[in-house]
């Protein structure tokens, strides 16, 4: 039973997380008052696409642990996990969007790296990151696109 519950936490915390970070942000989002580059999604698009991402994440991180304990990993894991919810609250609630592009750019780098690691380990869980890649460069694309705008 004790193996099911860190299973399950392994696999849904970044779930947690992204849904106390929504919560914290929600009276703060102006994204539809924004200028928007080309290509921006409606905002009904990222809860959708967060909670696929925030899952894939988890499942990555729980086959990565059920193979492995490598702390250099691990601290990577949830360093990105910082920075991924910290980018939100820096984006939308303090609405310093300069910074945002900073500090989501150095998000990248950190999931770029935890690819990386978990490749070594277990293949399946890199390539369980690609789509939260793929999401962070485009999400990138539109803070840089936001902030020129405006």
């Amino acid at each position: 039973m004790k193996e099911k519950v860190k299973y399950a936490f392994w696999i849904f915390l970044p779930f947690v997380i992204g849904s106390i970070v929504g919560f914290l942000i929600s009276g703060s989002m102006d994204y539809q008052d924004l200028v928007q580059p080309p290509f921006a999604p409606p905002s009904i698009v990222f809860p959708i696409a967060w909670t696929i991402l925030y899952l894939l994440i988890g499942i990555a991180y729980f086959l990565f642990r059920k193979t492995s304990d490598d702390l250099k990993t691990r601290v990577i894991y949830y360093i990105q996990l910082f920075f991924n919810a910290l980018w939100s609250i820096i984006f939308f609630v303090w609405k310093i969007r300069l910074f945002s592009i900073i500090w989501i750019m150095i998000l990248l780098l950190l999931i770029i790296l935890l690819i990386y690691q978990f490749y070594q380990y277990k293949k399946i869980s890199a390539y369980l990151l690609i789509p939260y890649l793929l999401w962070v460069v485009f999400a990138t694309y539109l803070n840089i696109g936001i902030y020129v705008l405006n």
